[in-house]
């Protein structure tokens, strides 16, 4: 079964009316349509059978019913339908990380690729991981849904120059301050 971009963003609209917020994920919950032929690649650009999605609004309107759920795979939901994506790396990019304040009162904020503006706190922690078999730094921030934005390159730099030595629960670490929160980047020594 095949189902068209265009119609899963018409199932949506009509769902939402005209609210500015987001979708209510949580509570669609319909049966597997299928899997449809929409690859985010890891440079965070939308494919729609081997094509890039242009209409940047479409784009924009599928982050919002985007969801990862507990068998690891990506899904566009819908009240109606449920459709299966790839994702090569993570569905967002951040492209630039910048702090309000500073030291432990410091509030991190990254933007995405869609343009939606984050704080790295409780609700979007941050998690610096490595890619599989290697040492490479994975900064990821937590979205909604279970889905990540990944600091690109410029956006860790911008990390990287906040980073600090603490030790707020005992153990001496490298991080960063976010909202009260204190997230290791790395141990020390």
């Amino acid at each position: 079964m095949t189902q068209k971009p265009e119609t899963i963003a018409q199932q949506v609209e009509s769902a939402q009316a005209e609210s500015r917020e987001l979708p209510p994920l949580e509570k669609w919950n319909p049966e597997l349509s299928g899997d449809i032929d929409i690859v985010i690649a890891r440079d965070g650009q939308w494919l729609f059978e081997g094509r890039p999605i242009r209409r940047e609004a479409l784009v924009k309107m599928f982050s919002t019913i985007l969801r990862r759920e507990d068998d690891g795979e990506y899904y566009l939901v819908t009240p109606v339908e449920k459709w299966r994506i790839t994702v090569e790396d993570t569905p967002l990019l951040a492209h630039s990380l910048h702090a309000l304040g500073e030291g432990r009162d410091q509030v991190l904020v990254v933007t995405t690729n869609i343009g939606e503006t984050i704080e790295i706190g409780a609700t979007h922690p941050l998690r610096v991981g490595t890619y599989d078999g290697s040492d490479e730094p994975r900064p990821v921030v937590k979205v909604r849904h279970g889905i990540e934005a990944r600091l690109v390159t410029a956006a860790y730099y911008d990390l990287a120059e906040l980073v600090t030595e603490d030790s707020p629960e005992g153990q001496t670490g490298l991080g960063v301050w976010s909202n009260g929160n204190f997230y290791k980047v790395a141990a020390n020594g």
